[in-house]
């Protein structure tokens, strides 16, 4: 990494413990959402006419939507800022040099040679079109991965790597995609697996069930897990067209597994996606992605549902119907994968710092 780069304040790191935590008791995250204390209350709910509600359906003075049986009406969305409120150059020049960032990236320890970083969020929150989208940008044009499978009773997390452009060598990034947090009639994953993940116990193409959690005598089970088998960043995805739709205590379940994370001294992110959905001008032309007042203001939301400063999300849009590259969609994304590596290395600096102690006359 670039010596003049400009690192964002860490997180808490701590010394993983493979010990259980009987002050945490193991959460389940069945169809996504756990039970919460009597005591828990939501950080976000389902918003009625008021002057926090937004324009989900833009075009028009006024939309009514019907989302779980109940009416929303949601105003007609505000004029967009004069100035930026996030820095951003929408140049060809800036995407190259995006791209070479990131194809020359390699993480700060001699112990890895990529960084793997998780993607977690509820079902359909574009996870997938992400790594898709990414991937698009060094291809040069529109190309779709496989999803992740979505089966009810099984799935596996699956890692992919980002090559350079035009399918040069891998860059030093992994993405690691699993199925969502759950929804509908699916079962998501439970909190003990996706830590299991993160420390480096699973093997990659482990097939989860829920009936059958990560154990030490699960195949292939990495008893002893090197820095290189662990996650090193953890991002949100989360759908800026459903944030404020989400189920009440999906809250609780991100901060809850955040807390858990954090105890791992492993960073966390966030990206907010389908920005192109709350924000009609943005949808029309992405440089005006930072000068929206919806999607600023969809960002605070986004930073009460997952308890973290809006500072560490980032919106972004990712390709879909589109069959052409677009320079300034793929500068947004350039900017969040470049946003996800800052992370990834702090944690390598904090794992340097931990073992390495004074030197000692």
């Amino acid at each position: 990494m670039s010596s003049s780069r400009r690192w964002s304040p860490r997180l808490k790191a701590a010394v993983i413990m493979e010990k259980p935590n009987k002050d945490k008791p193991s959460i389940g995250f069945s169809f996504g959402i756990p039970v919460p204390a009597p005591s828990a209350k939501p950080a976000i709910g389902m918003l009625t006419d008021s002057k926090d509600s937004y324009s989900i359906v833009t075009g028009v003075s006024s939309t009514e939507r019907r989302v779980k049986d109940h009416l929303y009406t949601f105003p007609a969305p505000r004029p967009n800022l004069e100035c930026q409120w996030r820095d951003m150059e929408w140049t060809e020049e800036q995407r190259t040099s995006l791209m070479k960032t990131i194809s020359s990236y390699r993480p700060s320890s001699a112990e890895v040679t990529r960084a793997q970083v998780l993607l977690l969020g509820p079902v359909g929150s574009g996870k997938s079109s992400f790594i898709s989208s990414v991937q698009s940008v060094f291809n040069g044009r529109v190309t779709n991965r496989a999803m992740v499978g979505s089966s009810s009773t099984s799935f596996t997390k699956k890692s992919f790597n980002i090559h350079g452009q035009n399918g040069e060598d891998p860059t030093g990034l992994i993405l690691c995609d699993m199925v969502g947090l759950g929804g509908g009639e699916m079962i998501g994953p439970t909190l003990h697996d996706i830590l299991s993940i993160i420390k480096g116990h699973v093997p990659e193409g482990h097939k989860f069930s829920p009936d059958q959690p990560v154990r030490s005598e699960t195949v292939g089970y990495v008893k002893r897990p090197s820095l290189k088998d662990k996650i090193h960043c953890v991002a949100f995805v989360v759908d800026a067209s459903k944030i404020l739709t989400y189920p009440k205590d999906l809250s609780t379940t991100f901060q809850q597994l955040r807390e858990h994370i954090s105890d791992l001294g492993v960073h966390q992110v966030a990206l907010l996606t389908h920005i192109d959905q709350i924000c009609s001008e943005t949808d029309k032309d992405t440089t005006q992605v930072y000068k929206s007042r919806a999607i600023r203001d969809m960002m605070g939301k986004a930073g009460a549902l997952l308890g973290m400063s809006s500072s560490y999300i980032v919106p972004l849009k990712n390709y879909s119907s589109e069959l052409d590259l677009d320079v300034n969609t793929d500068v947004l994304l350039l900017s969040a994968v470049d946003h996800i590596l800052q992370y990834a290395d702090l944690h390598f600096q904090d794992h340097a710092s931990l073992h390495t102690g004074p030197k000692i006359d």
